[in-house]
């Protein structure tokens, strides 16, 4: 019995043990679940490749929206946090440096404080969300493309839209006949300003729908007529430049002539009125494209029929053509806008052909567009005659490599796919690729932008690998929405930059081996070599930003501190030396953010506080050590070396530049005295030195503001200068019988020898320390000058 019972205790154990197993491997399973669906990659959740364009990603979250929704799965009881999870991708996709940090980090580089856990109706989904997005002839604009659009030479008639705008919702089938009826005319546009909320307030949209023309170069018009679709093209066509010209007797033969001799031909209507069908059709073409014209067949009789024509026909003249030859002439027989437009543009002659043999020629010495083929030829190639004519005045030629019969030439430049580029007239191997869209205005855009800029496409062969000159390579896919985003903003940075850096980008789908030497794992990583040392940059992908990074390079302004350094310079500081330090890691999403302000603050406080950096991934032991729990950890160690590890940590909502400068000025000493109503009198009106007051009220937003301002002021002067404050809510009378009526007011009161009252201070009108430190500089010295030729002409006067 003993042996039985010790048999089922110990199977009983066994069978307890087994079920405890099951049980914590099954919690297990639960929770790894859990975290493998908050982790899921947004780009597998909204079904969209890591390519797509944000106008794929909000027509894929739409989809999703409508099946997803908990409004319309009411006994789903994880449709809400399973349409969270989609809503939160989104959120993140659509913007480009958020997608960019998730690409590169994962959600651990996101900030927390951007996580959201709201979401709209279905219904606004239904009808409210992205309205033009999937009608072709309405150009959907970001803030990301628009410039590149209203910039490019065409007209463009925008609406600028709010998803939940009632008279939006009205707008929008008109709009659409209205984009059909224009489609090739002008280019149709929209702007939801539920998306882009910045933009449209600073392009002054405060009402919707607004409808506004716009032309490169000229103020944008505003549509204020009834809102219906003849309105609208009448509207429209009044911008129209093409010029007309009527043909008769007297100019015809002259006119047709001239325009051959320029390359260009003429596309004449034979008409029996001076009325609008001539013009149906002029709106399509360019000036430089083609000339357009209009005969009067009722007038010009005789006219008309030596040409062969019957009143209504519409007929194109190639360049070269001959007058009295029909075959040489294409006779367009239809009324049809479109159709004449098709047809002109395919009868229009094809793009300069270069070859191996004439492209390093004609490179050497213009600057050029070249559109790189690989065999068929697609509509865009039709779209690509227009180049020329808008292009000519920015003194660029266009042109084409069929890179199937040159494959060496287009292998030589690893161009393996059909492209644009520009050649900036430097030689073959100073070119750049553009990777926009593959649409008429942005690739003028990019032209434009490009000769002006200092930014080569980089290959192995031409990769800054001496590195003897300072270079920013921006490492790159051209599928990547943030990395099309940052080229332009580079353009802008390399021609402020001209002559100091270099600038390349590398296209890291073609040269791998490139890109994984310097262990680049996300797009866009943008790297600045100089020298022997390597720099990540880690800002706001904006020209001002790269700007700032690059300046701070040159002249850093945060000392970059491991354990070692710490010690030496945090800790071992000397007496009244403050520093202020940021604890990081570069996957941080806030830390990220932090930086160019960090660094902004850093040159604000030059002088007056050290500004430092820990990386806390690369020195992970030592910030534990340091008590650093989370990131970023922002602590100012104060002036008193006796105790040395004190500091004081910052608990602000801000981490802009500029709260955290006025943070860290108010750790520092003052220097300015608070003047009562007597020392005012005493010191300030019958004393016989230097004042600056700031007058204050306690309660005023920008007297707290310029309040750290005012003590480095009253730094910089010390010695020259004192400065004083006047509370003027506990010194009401004192503030009004100086005159004082609003808060902060600054004044300077200098010494005159001859006395001082309330009124005799001299307002200042900046709030910038430094600007008002020198205008008080230039005072004193117009005061001493002032009193030293008084003391000359006292001693040359003649003694009674």
């Amino acid at each position: 019995k003993e042996g039985t019972m010790f048999v089922h205790i110990v199977l009983g154990v066994q069978r307890s043990h087994h079920i405890q197993v099951i049980l914590v491997m099954g919690v297990l399973f639960i929770l790894l679940a859990s975290v493998l669906a908050e982790n899921q990659d947004y780009y597998s959740l909204l079904g969209v490749g890591r390519e797509a364009t944000t106008r794929e990603i909000r027509q894929a979250f739409k989809k999703l929206a409508l099946t997803m929704h908990p409004d319309k799965n009411p006994g789903d009881t994880s449709a809400h946090d399973k349409f969270l999870q989609v809503n939160r991708a989104y959120e993140v996709l659509k913007d480009e440096e958020l997608r960019k940090k998730y690409d590169k980090y994962g959600e651990k580089g996101l900030d927390e404080q951007q996580q959201g856990g709201r979401y709209e109706s279905w219904n606004y989904y239904r009808y409210d969300f992205g309205i033009y997005d999937d009608d072709l002839e309405i150009i959907t604009l970001d803030s990301g493309d628009f410039e590149a659009a209203v910039n490019s030479g065409e007209i463009w008639f925008i609406n600028f839209y709010f998803p939940r705008c009632s008279h939006c919702h009205q707008l929008a089938p008109t709009w659409r006949e209205f984009a059909k009826e224009m489609d090739g005319v002008i280019r149709i546009g929209a702007v939801n300003c539920g998306d882009n909320n910045h933009m449209c307030r600073r392009k002054g949209i405060n009402s919707y729908p607004s409808l506004f023309i716009y032309r490169a170069g000229q103020k944008p018009e505003k549509f204020n007529g009834e809102r219906s679709k003849d309105n609208l093209v009448r509207f429209s066509m009044q911008f129209i430049t093409t010029s007309v010209t009527q043909l008769w007797q007297g100019n015809v033969f002259n006119e047709i002539e001239s325009a051959f001799s320029t390359g260009l031909g003429w596309l004449i209507t034979f008409c029996s009125d001076t009325g609008g069908n001539r013009r149906a059709h002029t709106g399509f073409f360019h000036e430089g494209l083609i000339k357009v014209g209009w005969m009067d067949c009722t007038s010009q009789e005789q006219l008309c029929e030596s040409f062969q024509v019957t009143t209504g026909a519409t007929a194109l003249f190639p360049p070269g053509s001959s007058l009295d030859q029909k075959g040489s002439v294409l006779w367009l027989n239809t009324l049809d806008s479109k159709e004449i437009y098709n047809q002109v543009i395919n009868h229009l002659p094809d793009l300069q052909l270069l070859t191996s043999d004439s492209f390093q020629r004609e490179l050497a010495h213009h600057r050029w567009l070249v559109s790189f083929t690989f065999g068929d030829r697609t509509s865009t190639s039709n779209e690509y005659k227009k180049l020329q004519a808008l292009l000519r005045n920015d003194h660029i030629q266009v042109s084409r490599v069929n890179c199937i019969a040159d494959s060496e030439l287009c292998q030589s430049l690893f161009i393996h796919k059909p492209c644009v580029a520009v050649f900036k007239g430097l030689g073959i191997h100073d070119f750049e690729i553009h990777h926009g869209k593959d649409v008429l205005y942005n690739i003028v855009a990019f032209a434009r932008d490009s000769v002006r800029a200092h930014v080569t496409t980089l290959r192995p062969d031409n990769f800054p690998s001496d590195r003897k000159e300072p270079w920013l390579v921006d490492f790159f896919a051209p599928w990547c929405p943030p990395c099309r985003a940052l080229l332009p903003e580079l353009r802008k940075a390399s021609i402020q930059l001209a002559g100091q850096i270099k600038f390349g980008t590398l296209d890291c789908t073609i040269h791998h081996n490139l890109c994984s030497m310097y262990n680049i794992q996300a797009y866009p990583t943008t790297v600045i070599f100089n020298g022997s040392s390597v720099h990540e940059y880690e800002g706001q992908h904006s020209a001002d930003g790269i700007l700032d990074f690059i300046q701070d390079l040159v002249h850093p302004s945060v000392a970059v501190l491991d354990p070692l350094s710490f010690t030496e310079r945090v800790k071992g500081r000397d007496e009244g030396q403050i520093w202020a330090v940021d604890f990081y890691a570069p996957w941080c999403g806030p830390c990220q953010a932090l930086m160019p302000e960090w660094r902004r603050m850093a040159r604000l406080l030059s002088g007056q506080i050290l500004v430092g950096s820990v990386d806390c991934q690369q020195f992970q032991s030592f910030c534990q050590s340091q008590n650093v729990r989370a990131y970023p950890e922002i602590r100012l160690y104060l002036g008193n070396t006796w105790q040395s590890d004190r500091y004081m940590g910052y608990n602000g909502w801000h981490r802009d530049a500029h709260s955290l400068r006025a943070w860290a000025l108010s750790s520092l000493p003052k220097v300015s005295v608070d003047l009562t109503p007597e020392s005012y009198r005493s010191q300030v009106l019958s004393g016989q030195d230097h004042w600056i007051l700031d007058f204050y009220a306690p309660w005023c937003g920008p007297c707290q503001h310029f309040a750290p301002e005012f003590e480095v002021l009253a730094r910089i002067l010390k010695g020259e200068v004192r400065a004083g404050k006047v509370d003027c809510q506990a010194h009401h009378q004192t503030c009004q019988s100086a005159g004082i009526s609003a808060y902060p007011t600054v004044r300077f009161y200098p010494y005159l020898e001859t006395g001082r009252h309330e009124h005799s201070g001299e307002p200042l009108n900046s709030r910038d320390a430094n600007v008002i430190a020198d205008t008080i500089r230039q005072r004193l010295q117009q005061l001493s000058r002032r009193f030293h030729n008084k003391q000359k002409v006292t001693r040359s006067s003649p003694q009674v």
